[in-house]
């Protein structure tokens, strides 16, 4: 186990991506994923051809709280937006079948992008998330600075959804999101991670974890399971 997590590791402080499976008694997924500070366009066409799911970014909950993003279910659940949007009562959250609440944050678009789903507007909002993450955090922004940075390149809605992790991460809870997270935090790289869901070739179902793990190797791309993750963490 050493040895695969240590050669995960290596690929991710190279910008190279790693394919993690979280567990079948969660979503029973294996996602692509690389380090969002080296995202550029081929990243975002190899995440779109050889996966087929959801493209999202998944973020530190220190990210998260630096610029002051909200989770999703929480603003959808606000009494005020209730009472102004009813059809959001009808619409609660209230029946996931592999965890009790939602990652999702908001979406984003960078400014200097179009119609921001191309391969190359997504990398560009991915890659400068990250980077102005990073400096954020290095300089210890107040939140209030944060925002205005992060308005000031990005707007919402945009086509990169993302997903802050958990508070108290994998302790707390054990998805993708806080996996992605936790597997950058291992490799000492920014905990900002764009990934995407593997599905099978006609969409269906998730490629089954025999499947994934056949293709990673096939492809050289280290293979993980969540339990090697928060193993790895742990020690």
């Amino acid at each position: 186990m050493e040895s695969r997590v240590q050669r995960a590791i290596e690929a991710f402080q190279a910008g190279q991506p790693v394919c993690l499976f979280d567990s079948e008694k969660r979503e029973g997924e294996t996602d692509l994923l690389f380090p969002a500070a080296s995202a550029v366009p081929a990243t975002m066409r190899q995440l779109r051809q050889d996966c087929g799911g959801l493209l999202f970014l998944a973020i530190g909950d220190e990210v998260g709280a630096c610029f002051g993003l909200p989770f999703l279910q929480d603003l959808h659940t606000a009494q005020e937006a209730v009472e102004q949007n009813p059809v959001l009562s009808h619409l609660i959250t209230n029946d996931l079948r592999y965890d009790a609440r939602s990652a999702f944050t908001l979406s984003l678009n960078h400014r200097d992008t179009y119609t921001g789903i191309t391969d190359r507007d997504r990398a560009l909002t991915t890659r400068r998330f990250a980077e102005l993450a990073t400096a954020c955090l290095a300089n210890g922004e107040t939140e209030e600075v944060a925002m205005k940075l992060l308005g000031e390149e990005f707007r919402t809605p945009g086509h990169i959804p993302v997903c802050r992790e958990a508070k108290g991460g994998l302790a707390a809870r054990q998805g993708h999101t806080e996996l992605a997270v936790g597997l950058a935090r291992l490799a000492g790289t920014a905990p900002v991670v764009i990934g995407a869901e593997m599905l099978q070739p006609d969409g269906d179902l998730a490629l089954s974890v025999a499947d994934a793990r056949a293709w990673a190797e096939s492809n050289g791309i280290p293979f993980l399971e969540g339990a090697d993750v928060v193993e790895a963490l742990a020690r």
